[in-house]
């Protein structure tokens, strides 16, 4: 095993113990993003800008408190290039 071979397995995803639910996470599209910006203005909690103005996500999954919010950024995206997802989710 190479030093850097342990970097390509996922990371478990966070379950919350309530529910025994999955946590969302958010997702860019790299390729579909266009940079506008709009989605750090909705969720500076979790989304900066780069140098560029493209997102830079938080590797959290989107906490409660936010959910609701971080729904609105995915669907006011102008170009649909956000989403939530879950385990088993591609993305």
């Amino acid at each position: 095993m190479h030093g850097n071979d342990h970097a390509a397995v996922p990371a478990a995803r966070k379950v919350n113990p309530v529910n025994g639910k999955q946590e969302p996470k958010l997702r860019v599209n790299p390729v579909a993003c266009s940079g506008h910006g709009v989605c750090a203005e909705l969720l500076p909690e979790l989304i900066t800008l780069d140098e560029w103005g493209y997102p830079l996500l938080a590797d959290i999954p989107v906490p409660n408190h936010l959910a609701r919010q971080a729904r609105r950024t995915v669907t006011d995206c102008p170009a649909l290039a956000l989403l939530l997802t879950r385990s088993g989710t591609p993305g």
